[in-house]
């Protein structure tokens, strides 16, 4: 048996294989839900620690759309909360179903997951990546300018795991992604040399923009920041996406929020529901880029 193809960055796609995943989403999505089944009497475990709203979603509905069967595990039903390890459930769950995506809150555990499960495991959200928000990202941009090559991103805020997963599947594509954070928040510097020339890290959002084709954020602070809350929004308070950032960019520019938004504090609800608003597009993306990419894993 040939060994299992992993989503555990993103950089597991060579840059063909991404832009085909890419392109091969847009069918999907164009083509609506009339088309092949490749999913039929396939199953995919949803093993998911975190809460969530378009993870959770759009891979259920885009699994079914395929043919296939979903399954939510909760990491609290299953016998890894009396103990059990992460390796003999991988053993376990490969025996059963043919893929399994993973919302986790330790990379690791998603890593030690993939290296014993013989199906393809797809990360759905650590905190070190996000790959499948990168991919729905990326599907968005193709539609919007036509191609990918070329285009300029602005990142502003918080240096997480949405930042580096922009990184690294943007230099795939060849998309430059200039992250403006504070230094006290920038993205680990290991994936930003991993992304290449392709991508930088900046402080001042105003010099990112500039002639960007989307300026993009996430919101201040994410699951597992609460404790430093008022600390993050103090310093995040000059990369609030607002009319004044957005005006640095190009004159098409887009405006891009991988969800969910808290309009005041890192976008004004003029640039998250206003015309140039991308964010609605990308929510959907998930669906039909998840989609392909499942079809890539499995086919």
């Amino acid at each position: 048996m040939s060994d299992p193809r992993h989503f555990i960055t993103g950089t597991e796609l060579t840059r063909v294989e991404l832009e085909a995943v890419v392109n091969r989403a847009l069918e999907l999505k164009r083509g609506g839900r009339v088309g092949p089944r490749p999913l039929q009497d396939h199953a995919v475990a949803l093993l998911f620690e975190k809460p969530s709203t378009r993870t959770r979603v759009s891979f259920q509905v885009g699994i079914s759309q395929l043919g296939g069967e979903a399954l939510l595990l909760r990491s609290e039903e299953l016998q890894l909360a009396r103990g059990e390890s992460v390796k003999d459930t991988a053993l376990v769950l490969s025996r059963y179903i043919d893929a399994i995506a993973v919302r986790i809150g330790d990379h690791a555990v998603l890593e030690e997951l993939a290296r014993h499960a013989s199906v393809p495991v797809v990360n759905a959200l650590t905190p070190l990546h996000h790959p499948c928000q990168a991919l729905a990202d990326l599907l968005t941009l193709r539609e919007r300018f036509g191609s990918m090559e070329g285009l300029r991103v602005a990142y502003v805020g918080d240096g997480n795991n949405v930042c580096h997963s922009l990184m690294l599947l943007g230099a795939r594509a060849g998309v430059q992604v200039v992250a403006a954070t504070p230094a006290e928040l920038a993205p680990d510097a290991a994936i930003v040399v991993e992304a290449g020339d392709l991508a930088c890290v900046v402080e001042d959002p105003a010099e990112a923009a500039a002639g960007a084709h989307a300026v993009y954020t996430d919101v201040w602070v994410s699951m597992g920041d609460e404790s430093e809350s008022a600390r993050r929004r103090q310093l995040l308070e000059p990369y609030r996406l607002d009319a004044a950032l957005l005006a640095q960019a190009r004159d098409d520019a887009v405006v891009m929020h991988c969800l969910p938004a808290h309009p005041g504090e890192e976008i004004t609800a003029e640039m998250l529901y206003g015309e140039r608003s991308a964010v609605w597009d990308q929510a959907e993306n998930r669906l039909h880029a998840q989609k392909a990419l499942l079809e890539a894993l499995l086919g």
